[in-house]
């Protein structure tokens, strides 16, 4: 199963040769152009990772991290934050990682993948067996409380 990510960059040739980058590696990309259409996608398609410009009309990058660390479903998804400024000291940094442009395109791709294996590996140990294991407590049956 392909870990999807989302991408979300307002120039269409910044995410054309981004797509093309993971989806070499094997992922599978949703489009954004903005933050809001960013946060709209996220809910559709629960992506692994979200790679995002900072600087875009309608909601920036930074709004964008900001409002989906505020939703429990997406808190502990992975941000990485691209700009051709310099990284905002400024604020408060809810971005996992910040890379100045032009980025290296093998940088991204392995600090992508480096994110992805983290969170993979971290959900498989949370969750390390599918099966029931028998408990020594029952629950009580409500019927048959006095």
């Amino acid at each position: 199963m392909m870990s999807a990510v989302l991408l979300v960059d307002d120039d269409f040739q910044n995410r054309w040769a981004l797509q093309l980058a993971l989806e070499s590696r094997g992922y599978h990309v949703v489009l954004a152009e903005n933050g809001r259409d960013a946060l709209t996608k996220a809910v559709a398609h629960f992506p692994e990772l979200v790679v995002t410009d900072l600087h875009m009309p309608e909601m920036d990058g930074r709004e964008l991290c900001r409002r989906l660390k505020c939703m429990p479903s997406f808190a502990e998804i992975p941000v990485i934050l691209l700009s051709a400024m310099p990284e905002p000291v400024d604020e408060i940094r809810c971005w996992t990682a910040f890379l100045r442009k032009p980025a290296s395109i093998e940088v991204l791709l392995d600090t992508v993948d480096r994110f992805v294996a983290a969170r993979l590996t971290y959900a498989r140990a949370a969750y390390p067996s599918e099966h029931h294991i028998a408990a020594r407590w029952q629950a009580i049956d409500s019927r048959c409380w006095p």
